[in-house]
């Protein structure tokens, strides 16, 4: 892949991420069972935030259980071919942060969300939650896989065999 290609896929990535206001969330129930859910989120310094109420399935599961899934996914409505939908998946850990101290997240969510919205979940039993990206994958279409962190950083091609086409410098 040329490296004008690439750059511009990290272009269109980071694009489309940051189109985004909720994600795909899969935790694990205390049976070992998947759970899914979504949250809304906000991204900071390379990590994913998440303000989730203490009452939610997926704020316990991920109490319990730190590894967590997410998915960035296309909206149906936009994406030309539902077989080739944009994603990007990341396989993170999860720690609750608590409310003291991270206003800098909040002025984010503020931003996103509305001042007023964040200001009411405050009051509630809502817990933030800091997702670390491990791993991740962005889909752009077929043939069109990339080994990826959040930032687009890492941006590495990956052939139909699965393996790593190109090295990021």
């Amino acid at each position: 892949m040329k490296q004008l290609d690439k750059e511009s896929m990290k272009l269109q990535y980071l694009k489309f991420t940051n189109s985004l206001k909720s994600l795909m969330l899969s935790t694990v129930d205390e049976q070992g069972k998947p759970f899914i859910s979504y949250a809304p989120f906000v991204k900071k310094d390379g990590k994913l935030y998440i303000y989730l109420s203490r009452i939610a399935n997926h704020y316990r599961y991920m109490e319990s259980n730190s590894s967590v899934d997410v998915m960035l996914i296309e909206d149906e409505t936009s994406t030309e071919n539902m077989f080739a939908r944009q994603r990007a998946r990341f396989v993170c850990q999860a720690a609750n942060i608590g409310n003291e101290g991270h206003e800098d997240i909040f002025e984010l969510f503020g931003e996103a969300f509305g001042k007023p919205t964040i200001n009411m979940l405050k009051t509630l039993d809502f817990s933030l939650f800091e997702l670390t990206t491990l791993q991740g994958r962005y889909v752009a279409g077929f043939g069109q896989a990339f080994d990826i962190n959040l930032t687009a950083e890492q941006f590495d091609h990956v052939a139909r065999d699965g393996h790593q086409q190109t090295k990021s410098s």
